[in-house]
Order: C-alpha cells, then sequence, then structure tokens
C-alpha cells in the first residue's frame, strides 16, 4: 500500500522509486501485483505520466486513511521522551509559510527531528482527505464541509501601492480619489470578474465595493505582491504579508480609514476519531507562532 500511495501521489514509478529507495522494477511489480489481488487497475500507465484510475482514486483515499491509523497506532505507546515520528503532511497560503511558518520552522522541527514535513504552499483549496493533508491553514471565508474548523483569529487587511506608482498617480485620500487610480484585480479563477476595491462602512459596518479599472488581474498571491511593487496598481492584502514590503519602504498603506474586512484564519482537519499527536503539536506551534499577528474575535 506504502508503494502504491507513493506512485499515485508523485504520478510517477520513477520518482516513487527514488523516494522509496527501490529499484524501479520492483515498484512495478508491487502495484502490478496489488492489481492483480485485488483485481482492477488502479493505474493508468502512458508513456509520460500515471494517472489514478477511478478505482485507484477509492482505493488511495482508503490506503492513506489504514496508513495514518497505522502510524497513529505505532505511536501510541510510544514514550513523549522518544519524541514525534512518521510523516506530515501540510498545506496553508504562501504568504503565510514565507513570512512566518517558514522563518520559524527550524525551531519546531528541532523540537521534534524525527518528523518529516511536507509542507504545500499554494493558493488553491486543497482536497484535505483526498491529498492526503494532516491539516491546512485556510484564509477567507470557509465552505460547507465534514471538516472539523478551529478558528485562529482574523488577518487584517491593508490598501497598499509602491512609491513609484504614487509618485506617477498621486496618493488617493478618498473614495471619489479612486476614479483615477488602477487596481491590481485579483481572481481565484482567471476569467472571473473582480469584486473591485473593498471596504467596510464605518457607519453601517457593511461590506462595500468601488469598481476600478485596471489592467491586470493575477490569480496567486505571489503575482499580487509582485504586480504592486513593481508600480501597476493598488492591491489590498493581509498585514502579515505585507509587513515586511511596508517595514523596507518598498510599499506605501493608503487609505487606511477604507480597509476591507478582516479575513478569518482557520485550521482545518478531517474529523477522525483521534488526530496524530504529531499533527495536534504542529497545530498548536502554528497557532501560537501565528497569534502575535492576529486580531482575535472581540476586535474584529
Amino acid at each position: 500500500m506504502r508503494i502504491y500511495v507513493r506512485v499515485a501521489e508523485l504520478a510517477s514509478f520513477t520518482q516513487a522509486a527514488q523516494v522509496l529507495g527501490l529499484p524501479k522494477a520492483s515498484v512495478s511489480t508491487a502495484v502490478q501485483r496489488l492489481e492483480s489481488l485485488l483485481g482492477t487497475r488502479l493505474l493508468q500507465r502512458t508513456t509520460r505520466r500515471v494517472h489514478v484510475t477511478p478505482d485507484g482514486q477509492l482505493y488511495l483515499d482508503r490506503c492513506r486513511e489504514l496508513l495514518a491509523d497505522l502510524e497513529d497506532l505505532q505511536q501510541l505507546f510510544r514514550p513523549e521522551a522518544e519524541g514525534l515520528q512518521g510523516r506530515l503532511r501540510v498545506d496553508m497560503p504562501t504568504g503565510t509559510a514565507r513570512a512566518v511558518v517558514v522563518p520559524r520552522l527550524p525551531e519546531f522541527l528541532a523540537r521534534h527531528p524525527g518528523l518529516h514535513l511536507e509542507l504545500g504552499s499554494t493558493d488553491r483549496r486543497v482536497d484535505v482527505v483526498g491529498e492526503g493533508f494532516d491539516c491546512v491553514l485556510r484564509v477567507g471565508a470557509l465552505e460547507d464541509s465534514s471538516l472539523v474548523a478551529r478558528p485562529l483569529g482574523h488577518l487584517v487587511q491593508l490598501n497598499c501601492a509602491s512609491p513609484s506608482y504614487l509618485a506617477e498617480f498621486g496618493t488617493p485620500r478618498t473614495l471619489q480619489d479612486l476614479q483615477r487610480h488602477r487596481l491590481v484585480h485579483y481572481a481565484s479563477g482567471l476569467g472571473a470578474r473582480s469584486p473591485g476595491f473593498e471596504f467596510v462602512d464605518a457607519v453601517t459596518g457593511e461590506a462595500c465595493r468601488v469598481p476600478m479599472a485596471g489592467g491586470l488581474t493575477v490569480n496567486n498571491a505571489q503575482s499580487y505582491e509582485a504586480a504592486c511593487l513593481a508600480g501597476l496598481g493598488l492591491i489590498q492584502a493581509p498585514d502579515l504579508a505585507l509587513r515586511p514590503h511596508l517595514e523596507s519602504g518598498r510599499l506605501v498603506e493608503v487609505l487606511p480609514e477604507w480597509r476591507a474586512a478582516p479575513l478569518p484564519v482557520t485550521l482545518l482537519y478531517a474529523n477522525r476519531r483521534h488526530v496524530a499527536r504529531r499533527a495536534q503539536a504542529f497545530m498548536a506551534w502554528l497557532a501560537e507562532i501565528l497569534e502575535p499577528f492576529l486580531l482575535q474575535a472581540e476586535r474584529v
């Protein structure tokens, strides 16, 4: 099962063999024997890539659950002094990983040298169960799901522009000024409509939007920040990611009275009877290092 899971996750017999430290022929033979035993094809092979079949996906999901349960069982009676062991797979937004988590990782891994951490950092919404994640950190509104949600707080959003942009277009002082400014548009899927400039009405507390012009739409945080740094327009993003640029002077905050609503920050994990000790330890550590950057519910 472990061999099959690796091949399916990497979509490659060659890469799986390298990770597992086995000959490629042994990996291929093991999967063929598994398919023969089950009486179904798990993987569709082509000259360029390996694809999981529908039956293979069902089996992959169950394998991940069983292997996770087996690792938990093996850890159950291990003395605390021996530390945590095994693989830990997590996912979080790129900006959070870069600005806060990765710089602090040495201390966590030094505390738990037996752990192997697989850290994903993308802007897409990963499938927590289907892709085998122990936990994920989400910034923004949640979709309905069967996952367990642990709220951590909220991230303040700022409106920013580069000094070069402000030198060319001037500094906006009011919402009316936005008519002569440009916005870098962000959309999770290219082709989707950007909501424009967002802000919270100070009187009603309602979320409002101002349509804005702009010559660029991006779909990930790195390009969003890079576009702003390049002077292509205003952006609205969490303070956590923008703080280093503000401190260095590469970006400047504008319209502080008209910020977008703070974004909720949530830890999500599968609704299982027992959460692995390694996942519990990582989530506790993550909540601790993020706490200084977050607004709590009573302050939002």
